[in-house]
């Protein structure tokens, strides 16, 4: 019984931990480019009090089952879905979704870089384009400030171009970078990731000669990939595991008390 009030804690502690990454999820279900977490669990180490195969008899018979009690549960991992977001479109020129892999290259004020697939940038005093906190998007992409914003031309490939007095201009290529394994990326909030040992490096994807899947989208936003009603319906599931573990714990602390109260 003692076995069975730890494996319960265990199970409500992980569950209250699934209930945070659900509630992370619905909490970020307008933030753009978001992707949904999903909590993994995996068991925890077993008490062997017989062994499968060991010896039943002394004539050599075996037994076919072991005799193991199981001590709980524990969240391993929090998995990062990057599942395609819907793209939305806003009709803003100098809004950018991303279709298929990939992620935006961003500047961070002490030099470092960070990856984005929010593509909500803005034109700073400079005319240059930049996130929401006001970070350079790292191919540095600036256009004249005598220009229209509405002259902003984003092609496919991420080439950017404008019109001044008549003529088309080119102001640069947005570059995309994807990674091997890009649940390996680290959050850094703000809508953006580092790259880490696990994701692998940033490789950039280059649409003319490698013919690469992803392309850009101007005047669309990505979406956030969290799905309200499955959110709600995990939401259940868990409040109902943790109340199915306090009950567990209950149910022992009440068998504990009658074992307690035999008299010999």
């Amino acid at each position: 019984m003692m076995r069975a009030l730890w494996s319960a804690a265990s199970g409500m502690i992980a569950q209250q931990t699934n209930m945070d990454v659900v509630a992370h999820n619905l909490a970020n279900v307008n933030t753009y480019g978001n992707k949904k977490v999903r909590a993994e669990f995996q068991d925890l180490l077993y008490q062997t009090l017989r062994d499968a195969g060991g010896n039943s008899s002394a004539q050599g018979t075996t037994y076919p089952q072991g005799k193991q009690v199981g001590l709980g549960v524990r969240v391993a991992a929090t998995h990062r879905v990057f599942t395609q977001g819907p793209l939305e479109t806003t009709d803003v020129p100098t809004d950018v979704g991303i279709q298929g892999d990939g992620f935006f290259r961003i500047t961070l004020p002490n030099g470092d870089f960070a990856y984005t697939r929010d593509g909500s940038f803005k034109l700073n005093s400079e005319g240059t384009f930049v996130t929401t906190d006001g970070y350079h998007l790292s191919d540095e992409i600036s256009i004249p400030t005598e220009v229209s914003r509405d002259s902003i031309v984003i092609a496919q490939d991420g080439t950017v171009s404008y019109t001044q007095n008549g003529q088309a201009m080119q102001a640069g290529t947005i570059t995309v970078y994807r990674f091997v394994n890009p649940e390996g990326l680290a959050s850094l909030g703000k809508n953006l990731f580092r790259e880490t040992t696990a994701s692998g490096t940033a490789v950039q994807v280059e649409y003319a000669t490698q013919g690469e899947a992803s392309s850009l989208a101007q005047g669309t936003l990505e979406m956030s990939g969290v799905q309200v009603v499955e959110e709600m319906v995990n939401m259940i599931i868990a409040q109902r595991a943790y109340e199915s573990n306090s009950k567990a714990i209950t149910t022992s602390d009440s068998m504990l008390e009658i074992a307690n109260q035999l008299k010999r």
